[in-house]
């Protein structure tokens, strides 16, 4: 087991490392969800999803 551990150690680190980052996107992306700040424009005239970002006001 020590072996196989020695042998993939690089692999393991940057799985966890990748882990991470898409773990951070993931929660900042869900803050900036609930904090009402999305990646819409607010241009909700021109928008075919003005609906489902909940932005839109009419």
């Amino acid at each position: 087991m020590l072996t196989w551990l020695s042998a993939n150690l690089i692999n393991i680190v940057l799985i966890l490392v990748i882990a991470l980052v898409v773990t951070l996107i993931v929660r900042g992306m869900i803050r900036d969800r609930k904090s009402g700040r999305s990646g819409c424009g607010g241009n909700c005239a021109d928008c075919g999803a003005c609906r489902g970002c909940g932005t839109c006001r009419s």
